[in-house]
């Protein structure tokens, strides 16, 4: 055991560890005071306030070292609080002060300003020093919805700067000039609006003083409660500290200790909560009379409901009702939704939005591993050499993972691979980026395959081990017609190779997918190819390995498990299987139904065909982010009783018949899953919006109404039935939760599971199955009357349909969708920088703001479908996976041309 001294006394030492980690291991963190060291970034020395006294040996000469970056030795002596020491830390802090303003009692860190006691401990009484020349005249910059700076309090520590490279990756901010002219600027000495900056707010969090803040005044200590929840918006999951007084939401934190993030997350979880209390707020549950709503009792709303269903399923039978439930729901809420539909209403036509995002990856994952969710944990990165990131744009969609893959591409010696139609802020930074046409996902992985196969790079012994199907599948893709696929895909086949002996050669490599991949026609046999691409080179068991899919929704992970589908209940248990209905129906104490029910698509056809008479829909604007928008509103103007439960009136609550104000994860407890399986609990911080619910509440009190005996809803209670059918789920319990949460598959005794397939699949072996590029019906009927591809992404500031981001001060970072275009095919059409553009497409067209860029290759266009007013998916159409039936988002054939606005107007009109 290797030992060194602290003021005389010996410690053990681990190695690698600085002498600051060591003291404050041993000896707690308030011995030694720091102003540059934070627990999120690398050591770095600049203020020299934790400077210590050191000696090689006993009783041998000292020298004077910063704690925070000097690694300790074995046989060090360290001495923490010598006079000379104590004089050096005081005499830093006091020239600190001769150039910062003693505003204490008025400022928004007063309290909470480590500047402040760090003072206090080294025992400021006085400055000594004469009055200068100094930088107090700095004006604010108050020029961002969020982010605000006062560098007359900057003491140069250099934290903000680090932050952003280290922790968010962005670069916007560095130290200009030397000496006393040295100071923060922003991008290019550009205030914080202008600038580069993405609002992450990593430098207000890492900021000593209030030189850095927001608008939230976040680092005040005015709030008297402090509460640790999850992140509504995507499948991240990031750990959230909600400061609070009175029902009031002040301001959001993000923990250091937290797994998911560490003290990190993005705009939207920082900044994006004031959607909670905004007046439009649905208050009262509502039912359309004569074409206008009216506000009624919940006694009323749930009375009318249920002579309503119960009508239905006596008169046209239980498959003539269906229901969507909500990613944004707690798991608990997602349970009791399928719960509802399948024990009192007696269909399995349950389905949830994993249907237009992440079902192929499900099935695809279930059918070669036997398990459809992440391998691995984002924290694998750290042991990883290789990364592959295929239709995915994450510093958008998964901006704290996103930050992390790119710091990870940043690096010398790492390699990463991006195959995407877009040159995205992560390709920029790849060592390889495939610009494959949009739609040929499968011909390029094959490519990549082949490759593999024919350079020798294969794992034999893995895939002889532990997997079958092999022989069939390397004779496919030995036959593969290179030259087509290279033509049809648009990738030169040299850069496919040179990608796939990177991945295959790599010791450790991890593969990230998101709804590049999925949203296609062949979506679930790509996601069996980049699954086939883990097991034919053995990334598969360990850390630092596996399949990875970035989930679009903060629970659509959880969704899935609870049961949201179809084809499968609670556990992913196979609903037409007799062992499974015996056990449903023992567990639900009522017959469940054996038939496979409605996927949201099919729901749509069977209201247009009359079949379907009433459809539950939870937190979902099937509307406006559903394919083939005016087809959606046609079948829920054919469904006669439409319920839509929600925060806010949507697009799709306009089409309702009956709405119920639900609420928002601020209002809730329970437990979302996020993309790495990890449970995790969400906490109430406020009570719910005046008039609205819990959505657990609602359903459970319709549930009685309807005649079946379900217990009031609290997350520890659903937990412990959930964890009765759920395998998987059967030794979680909401106390055994804690900060951090657990991976599933949790054993009963508790212990979780970091990673998946180590010894061997959930189905026995691995499946190998070929399937071949075809072209998407989309194109073949379309492409020549419609010859652009558009394609759909999301942007940073917003999400989904917008209806929380946009009521919000995000808004204002981002006003509108718009159309990502080439400069060739914006000259060919007359097209300049901010024009209109109509967007025409077999189903319609809208228009759309032009932004020219050479991100996109010629022929292909790209937009999001964030704001109601531009109603993209009017014009996307009916083509789904041919598996899983996730609409092609993806490919949607248009012609584009320069447009006087008149569309844009007939949308603001509607």
């Amino acid at each position: 055991m290797k030992t060194a001294f602290i003021d005389n006394r010996e410690f053990e030492i681990i190695e690698g560890e600085t002498m600051l980690d060591f003291i404050r291991r041993h000896k707690g963190t308030q011995l030694v005071p720091t102003l540059c060291d934070a627990p999120n970034l690398e050591p770095f020395g600049s203020c020299r306030v934790c400077s210590v006294e050191v000696a090689n040996a006993k009783g041998g000469p000292t020298k004077t070292l910063a704690s925070c970056h000097s690694p300790v030795a074995e046989g060090q002596y360290i001495f923490t609080s010598t006079p000379s020491v104590k004089e050096l830390r005081k005499n830093i802090i006091e020239l600190v002060l001769t150039d910062h303003p003693l505003d204490c009692l008025t400022c928004e860190v007063n309290g909470n300003c480590e500047l402040q006691d760090v003072a206090a401990r080294v025992g400021i009484r006085e400055v000594r020093y004469p009055e200068g020349a100094n930088h107090l005249d700095k004006k604010k910059d108050l020029s961002h919805p969020y982010m605000t700076s006062d560098f007359s309090k900057c003491i140069n520590c250099y934290r903000c700067v680090r932050a952003c490279d280290e922790v968010q990756g962005e670069f916007v901010l560095s130290m200009a000039g030397r000496g006393f002219d040295a100071h923060i600027v922003k991008s290019l000495d550009q205030s914080f609006l202008d600038s580069d900056c993405v609002s992450c707010g990593a430098c207000s969090q890492a900021c000593p003083t209030s030189a850095i803040s927001d608008i939230f005044q976040s680092k005040a200590i005015h709030a008297t409660e402090k509460t640790r929840t999850i992140c509504t918006y995507c499948g991240v999951g990031c750990n959230l500290e909600v400061a609070s007084t009175n029902g009031e939401i002040l301001s959001i934190r993000a923990p250091y200790d937290a797994e998911v993030n560490q003290g990190h997350t993005c705009l939207k979880g920082r900044y994006a909560f004031k959607f909670y209390d905004h007046p439009d707020r649905l208050d009262a549950p509502m039912i359309k009379r004569n074409g206008q709503f009216e506000k009624v009792s919940w006694d009323e709303v749930y009375d009318y409901i249920t002579d309503k269903f119960t009508h239905y399923k006596n008169t046209y039978g239980p498959d003539s009702l269906a229901g969507i439930s909500s990613s944004r729901c707690t798991n608990e809420e997602n349970y009791l939704m399928q719960k509802f539909f399948r024990a009192v209403i007696q269909t399995n036509n349950i389905d949830g939005c994993a249907r237009v995002c992440h079902s192929p990856t499900a099935l695809g994952m279930q059918r070669t591993f036997g398990t459809g969710a992440a391998t691995n944990s984002i924290d694998d990165l750290k042991d990883t050499n290789c990364i592959l990131v295929i239709g995915a744009n994450p510093t958008d969609a998964h901006p704290v993972t996103g930050a992390k893959l790119k710091q990870f591409a940043m690096k010398s010696g790492n390699v990463s691979i991006v195959l995407d139609p877009r040159r995205t802020e992560l390709a920029r930074y790849a060592t390889y980026h495939l610009p494959l046409r949009p739609g040929t996902n499968v011909a390029v992985l094959n490519m990549m395959m082949h490759y593999i196969v024919k350079e020798g790079l294969v794992d034999e012994s893995f895939v002889a081990n532990r997997t079958e199907g092999y022989e069939d599948f390397r004779t496919a893709l030995m036959d593969l017609d290179i030259d087509k696929m290279e033509a049809v895909s648009g990738v030169d086949r040299n850069l496919v190779r040179e990608a796939a002996i990177a991945y295959a050669s790599a010791p450790n490599a991890m593969s990230f997918h998101g709804l590049g991949v999925t949203e296609h026609s062949q979506g679930t046999f790509t996601v069996m190819q980049i699954a086939d691409l883990a097991m034919m080179t053995g990334n598969i068991g360990r850390r630092g390995v596996g399949v990875n899919p970035l989930r679009g929704q903060n629970n659509v992970q959880g969704s899935a498990d609870m049961g949201v589908q179809p084809h499968q209940g609670a556990g992913y248990l196979d609903v037409t299987n007799e062992e499974v209905n015996k056990k449903y129906n023992e567990f639900y104490g009522v017959e469940v139904p054996k038939h496979i029910g409605f996927k949201i698509p099919e729901m749509f056809d069977a209201a247009l065909e009359g079949k379907l008479k009433a459809l539950w829909i939870i937190g979902e604007d099937v509307v406006q982010t559903d394919p083939n928008t005016q087809k959606v509103i046609k079948a829920l103007q054919a469904t006669d009783l439409v319920i839509v439960q929600e925060l806010f009136m949507t697009e799709t609550a306009k089409q309702a018949d009956v709405i119920l104000p639900g609420a928002s994860f601020l209002e809730k407890s329970g437990t979302f899953t996020n993309g790495e399986r990890r449970v995790q609990a969400v906490r109430q911080v406020v009570p719910p919006y005046p008039g609205s619910k819990p959505d657990g509440q609602i359903i459970v009190e319709l549930m009685n109404r309807m005649g079946y005996p379900q217990p009031e809803y609290t997350p520890g209670g659903m937990l412990e039935e959930i964890a009765q059918i759920v395998p998987f789920f059967a030794g979680i319990r909401w106390d055994r939760l804690g900060k951090n949460g657990l991976q599933w598959p949790v054993a009963p005794d508790g212990t979780d599971t970091k990673i998946l397939h180590s010894k061997e699949f959930k189905r026995g072996k691995g499946y190998f199955e070929f399937n071949g590029w075809r072209e998407t019906e989309e194109l073949t009927s379309h492409a020549k009357e419609y010859p652009y591809i558009l394609t759909t992404n999301r942007e940073l500031e917003h999400y989904n349909c917008g209806a929380m981001t946009r009521r919000t001060a995000n808004e204002e970072l981002l006003q509108s969708d718009y159309l990502m275009i080439h400069p060739d095919d914006a000259m060919k059409h007359f097209i300049s920088e901010g024009d209109y553009v109509c967007l025409e497409s077999p189903r319609g067209k809208v228009d759309v703001k032009a932004r020219i860029t050479d991100e996109v290759k010629p022929g292909i266009v790209s937009t999001t479908f964030h704001f109601p007013e531009i109603m993209i998916n009017n014009i996307t159409g009916d083509v789904h996976d041919s598996e899983a039936m996730c609409p092609e988002y993806k490919v949607v054939a248009v012609r584009i041309s320069k447009s006087k606005g008149k569309y844009k107007r007939e949308a603001i009109q509607r």
